[in-house]
C-alpha cells in the first residue's frame, strides 16, 4: 500500500509517516557519503551529498514509488570505488544500514525509558501523536536497515557481501553494469513484494519485542 492511500484515510498518519521517511532516507544517504568522503573519496562532496538535507537525497522516480506502490528509494550516493580499498568500500557500504540500526535503538531507548504516559493516552491503549512518531521512526528504520541488508543486487547488502567475498563482487559489478540490470531488480522486488513485506513486519515486531522486553 502506498503513501497515498494512507493520505486519504489518515492524513495525520501520512504526515508523521512522510517526515519520518524522508528523514531516516536522508541520514542514510548521508552516512555513506560521509563515510567514503571520511575514507579520502572527494565524490559525495563534489555532489553535494555530505548533507543532511533531504532534498539533496530524494529520487524523483524512487518517491514516486513510495507514493504508489509503498516502496522506494533515494537517490544514490556515487562512489569512486577505485579510490577505496577492500574495506574501505565495505564499510561504506555498510555505513546505510548501520546508520538506520542507529536511529531505530536511539527511538527504541526513547520508548522504552520516558514515561509512558508521554505516548500513551489516558487509557494506555492509544499512542500520542509522539508516541505515534516515535514508533513509526522506529519501525521505518528496522525496514530500511534490514531491507538494505539483503543480498539483492543494487542493494548495500550485496555490496557488504561483495567485500566479504570479492570475486562474487566483481560479478555483481558486471551484472549492475547491463543496462536491464535496474528493471530485473526492480521486477524481483515488484514480484516478491508480498514475501518481504511479510518478512520485514515480522523483524520489525521482533525489534519492538525487545525494547520492551529488556
Amino acid at each position: 500500500m502506498g503513501l497515498l492511500s494512507l493520505l486519504q484515510t489518515d492524513p495525520v498518519a501520512f504526515v508523521i509517516t512522510a517526515l519520518a521517511l524522508m528523514m531516516a532516507l536522508a541520514f542514510h544517504e548521508f552516512a555513506h557519503a560521509w563515510t567514503a568522503d571520511r575514507f579520502g573519496d572527494p565524490t559525495p562532496r563534489s555532489q553535494g551529498r555530505v548533507t543532511l538535507n533531504p532534498l539533496k537525497h530524494l529520487d524523483p522516480f524512487g518517491t514516486l514509488l513510495l507514493l504508489l506502490a509503498g516502496f522506494g528509494f533515494a537517490k544514490p550516493v556515487m562512489v569512486n570505488m577505485s579510490r577505496l580499498g577492500r574495506w574501505q568500500n565495505f564499510w561504506v557500504a555498510a555505513a546505510g544500514p548501520l546508520s538506520n540500526i542507529l536511529l531505530a535503538v536511539l527511538a527504541g531507548l526513547v520508548l522504552r525509558f520516558l514515561p509512558p504516559e508521554l505516548f500513551f493516552g489516558a487509557n494506555l491503549q492509544e499512542l500520542t501523536t509522539l508516541g505515534q512518531v516515535l514508533l513509526v521512526f522506529f519501525s521505518l528504520n528496522v525496514g530500511l536497515a534490514v531491507f538494505n541488508l539483503l543480498p539483492i543486487p543494487m542493494l548495500d547488502g550485496s555490496r557488504i557481501l561483495s567485500g566479504l567475498v570479492p570475486p562474487l563482487g566483481r560479478a555483481l559489478m558486471e551484472f549492475e553494469r547491463s543496462p536491464l540490470s535496474f528493471v530485473a531488480v526492480m521486477g524481483f522486488i515488484l514480484l516478491f513484494q508480498g514475501q518481504l513485506g511479510q518478512f520485514l513486519s515480522r523483524v520489525r515486531e521482533w525489534a519492538l519485542g525487545l525494547v520492551f522486553t529488556f
